[in-house]
């Protein structure tokens, strides 16, 4: 490619232009496409790229370590899990509507692929997120009130159009969970949506924060607009391991299979 047209097109911010010229002047000089039907391939590849990225930086700033999607999710194995229900909360409606979702189940049920998977499709529908575990971010709020930080670390969670906390009563929080807790869910109230992932029943959940008064108010709030999805049956990790288990035995017996 002319490299000075190459570089007009970095300068234009389009590079991703750039990056395709080559393939898409070989395409239309094999296809005898017109001008505008090449310039449309282009603009097309320019946006599609875009959206790659975009989804590749907020997935980043969103703390997703691991890319979960419901097409992965084993639906069979717990059959009771309401599908129809979280494919419609895959569409983010929830998140544009500023809903919730409060998904409670023992641990290996698919809660954390479930909330994933959540905010992967509302990243991909083109929203902001935040993952965090309810520990973390309990912890970070403790630390930024000590700092002086408060402000910027609580505009942040606001910030967001979709918080996700995973795992609440999974670890003793500090002594100021209760208070910053609400915090966050009265400021995000009909203003941003909430995914909560926790194993301990809602009737618990003011004696695992110490201030029934404060749980709730947060309850309260969030129940107001949520989707309560109730998750049960075998563990897929407990049914994943005695799967790996099994394979090990037969192979220790029988040698590797391909």
């Amino acid at each position: 490619m002319n490299p000075e047209l190459d570089r007009k097109l970095r300068y234009l911010r389009l590079s991703g232009m750039a990056a395709v010229l080559p393939a898409r002047n070989q395409e239309a000089i094999h296809h005898h496409l017109a001008y505008p039907e090449f310039l449309e391939l282009l603009v097309e590849d320019e946006l599609a790229i875009r959206r790659d990225r975009l989804f590749a930086r907020r997935l980043k700033q969103a703390g997703i370590a691991e890319v979960k999607t419901l097409e992965g999710y084993d639906w069979s194995f717990n059959p009771q899990v309401p599908r129809s229900l979280i494919i419609d909360l895959a569409t983010a409606r929830f998140v544009r509507e500023h809903g919730g979702v409060l998904l409670i189940g023992p641990p290996g049920t698919g809660k954390s692929h479930i909330a994933i998977a959540l905010t992967v499709a509302a990243i991909q529908a083109g929203h902001t997120a935040l993952y965090r575990s309810a520990f973390d971010l309990t912890q970070d709020m403790a630390e930024a009130e000590a700092t002086g930080t408060r402000k910027e670390v609580t505009a942040q969670l606001c910030k967001v159009e979709l918080l996700v906390l995973e795992d609440l009563g999974m670890k003793r929080l500090p002594p100021t969970a209760a208070e910053d807790l609400l915090e966050v869910f009265v400021r995000r109230y009909e203003k941003g949506a909430i995914i909560l992932t926790t194993n301990r029943p809602m009737e618990d959940w003011g004696q695992m924060l110490g201030d029934t008064a404060a749980a709730g108010a947060i309850l309260d709030r969030f129940l107001h607009h949520a989707e309560v999805i109730r998750l049960q049956g075998r563990s897929y990790r407990m049914h994943n391991r005695r799967e790996l288990r099994s394979k090990q035995t037969n192979e220790a017996l029988t040698g590797p299979t391909e």
